[in-house]
């Protein structure tokens, strides 16, 4: 599995409160993580360097080896950087209020379980076709899933950045957890909303199936972020199956 991810602060943000990483006990043994901080000053870089850097020892420490194990390991341990994050809030003024959305996969072998909480995206683009495996934890994606408001509403609502889940806001962090096969050349994008809120599927479509490299179409798609306006920090990660079975 061969991994290249990039982040940027865009246009219009005095700071990155993207965080992204990937770790490698073995080339068919990663985990790739990235998280968006909320909160605005109050901490929000600090959630999501937390997330990202606690989930990356964790790993190290006891890299599950199989995709059930790999799905509780997500929620054993998204529990514990949950408390973690909490606890510093509680104890520093300063970040009262903060905390992440996170994006996840554990890559074994040609196998992605992938974690989810937030608004943060998990893609797959296999044979020229891309699919959004992750749902968005927002209040947009709640009113249109219930009839309230259509997809293209949703695009332009000002209520489209209120998230209804996020690590370190509650006690309860409950994440998604799902399992996908990767087929030989397949591509996992994860993303923050940065990408997604500013760049078309259509034109990330153009961006994953072209002939650069994984590094190349990382940049590509900033790239494109920030011609559209760049209004977020936006951060992708892409990975690619490189096994032909």
């Amino acid at each position: 599995m061969e991994t290249a991810f990039r982040s940027d602060i865009g246009q219009q943000r005095s700071q990155n409160q993207d965080r992204v990483s990937a770790f490698c006990i073995t080339p068919n043994l990663q985990l790739v993580v990235i998280a968006d901080g909320v909160g605005g000053n109050n901490g929000g870089n600090v959630a999501a360097e937390e997330t990202v850097m606690a989930l990356g020892r964790y790993f190290t420490q006891e890299a599950p080896k199989t995709s059930e194990a790999a799905k509780e390991w997500f929620r054993e341990k998204v529990r514990l950087v949950n408390q973690l994050i909490l606890k510093k809030s509680q104890s520093n003024p300063k970040y009262r209020g903060m905390g992440t959305t996170m994006v996840a996969a554990i890559l074994i072998d040609s196998v992605a379980v992938v974690a989810n909480i937030g608004d943060s995206r998990g893609y797959i683009f296999h044979q020229d076709l891309l699919t959004q495996i992750t749902d968005d934890h927002s209040l947009v994606n709640e009113l249109v899933k219930n009839g309230d408001l259509t997809e293209q509403e949703a695009a332009h609502s000002p209520q489209n950045n209120i998230i209804t889940r996020a690590i370190g806001i509650s006690n309860d962090a409950e994440i998604d957890v799902n399992v996908f096969q990767l087929g030989p050349k397949d591509q996992l994008l994860l993303c923050t909303d940065g990408l997604t809120k500013m760049v078309p599927a259509a034109q990330i479509t153009t961006i994953l199936a072209g002939k650069g490299s994984l590094t190349d179409k990382c940049a590509g798609l900033i790239k494109l972020a920030n011609e559209a306006g760049g209004s977020d920090n936006v951060t992708v990660l892409i990975s690619q199956n490189d096994q032909e079975k």
